[in-house]
């Protein structure tokens, strides 16, 4: 369950920023898929700024200094650290791959920046990042437009936010090709079922019109 009174967000929002940051923090566990261009890290961090707590946003090594600098600029205290011990109240990013020196018990929400990363990685680790936030009450995943037919991608995320695991989205909506090339494919009766059930935790946005809004400078 989110917010169920969303406060008034930043005015650095771009409108259709505006209205998917509100819509996060309404579901409490969602996922963006944005292109690049889009603004998925001022999304998070406004996102993150609401959430009652401390929260923890994962980033890829080179992208976490780049969120400090974006805080910065929109007047969002972000603190880079290397384990728990560095911890101070608020919003803290760390590398993926330090996961394993923090306490994820501590952090009301977490942010995975880049989440499509999941995908890269093997099964132990991509179980482990689940894992560890399977209760934590505010999740949100962001990354790129994944492709359409990329389903293990959704699966991933689906498990991440609480949606469903990727076993159960598999079942439920897919069936099996077999042989070498281990495809799934929708349920041709599932189809409709599957893209509602997907958006109802994910928001999928090429770009501002998709949503309604003037495309401007996009």
């Amino acid at each position: 369950t989110g917010l169920s009174v969303v406060p008034t967000l930043s005015g650095f929002l771009f409108p259709f920023q505006h209205d998917i940051v509100s819509w996060a923090l309404k579901r409490g566990r969602a996922a963006i898929f944005a292109d690049c261009g889009m603004g998925k890290t001022p999304m998070q961090l406004e996102w993150a700024r609401h959430i009652l707590g401390n929260v923890l946003i994962l980033a890829p090594l080179a992208v976490a200094q780049q969120t400090v600098h974006e805080g910065e600029k929109f007047g969002i205290a972000v603190r880079y650290c290397r384990d728990q011990s560095q911890v101070q109240p608020g919003i803290t990013i760390a590398n993926y791959e330090m996961l394993a020196h923090f306490d994820p018990a501590y952090f009301n929400g977490v942010v995975l920046d880049e989440s499509s990363i999941l995908k890269s990685y093997d099964g132990k680790t991509r179980t482990a990042i689940i894992e560890a936030f399977r209760d934590t009450p505010y999740k949100l995943a962001c990354t790129a437009t994944p492709a359409p037919n990329d389903y293990m991608e959704l699966g991933n995320h689906a498990e991440f936010v609480g949606a469903m695991s990727r076993v159960e989205m598999l079942s439920m909506f897919f069936v099996h090709d077999g042989g070498e090339t281990q495809q799934w494919r929708l349920k041709g009766h599932a189809e409709q079922d599957f893209w509602r059930w997907l958006a109802s935790w994910a928001v999928m946005i090429r770009k501002p019109s998709d949503l309604g809004c003037d495309d401007g400078d996009f």
